[in-house]
């Protein structure tokens, strides 16, 4: 009976871990040509290796802050670095002056808002906040 409830304890952790995680995805405006993104031409356009959609048009990333749940599972699932690697890559890229980083917003409302007016950007947030001024375009 002594070992089942340190068990029963880390299982009960692990699945309010898992439940805590934001549902994320990628949206565009509503009236946005996109359609669909793969997960290699997400994570390319918030990298700043590429500028534009596959139609050629002007791709705007636009971020949500660190410390955000959507940011964390963003960076983890489609951009595939921790946080410090990420903030490295970024400086470097500065620095040289090969790109510079995405806006980055603090919260889904703000996202939301910035991609509703904006039919060139992109952005990420929980899929239960999605609105109609959007469309998902990418869901990890």
């Amino acid at each position: 009976m002594t070992t089942i409830k340190p068990l029963l304890i880390t299982t009960a952790l692990i699945l309010l871990a898992s439940s805590a995680q934001a549902d994320v995805v990628v949206i565009a405006n509503s009236k946005s040509p996109l359609s669909n993104l793969d997960k290699d031409q997400v994570a390319d356009i918030y990298l700043g290796k590429s500028t534009t959609y596959p139609d050629g048009s002007a791709a705007v990333p636009i971020a949500q802050v660190e410390g955000e749940a959507a940011h964390q599972e963003f960076r983890d699932v489609v951009i595939d670095k921790s946080e410090s690697q990420l903030k490295s890559y970024w400086s470097k890229m500065v620095f040289s002056g090969k790109g510079t980083p995405p806006d980055e917003l603090p919260n889904n409302a703000e996202v939301l808002k910035r991609i509703g007016s904006n039919p060139s950007s992109i952005g990420y947030v929980d899929k239960a906040a999605v609105d109609g001024s959007v469309k998902i375009i990418f869901a990890p």
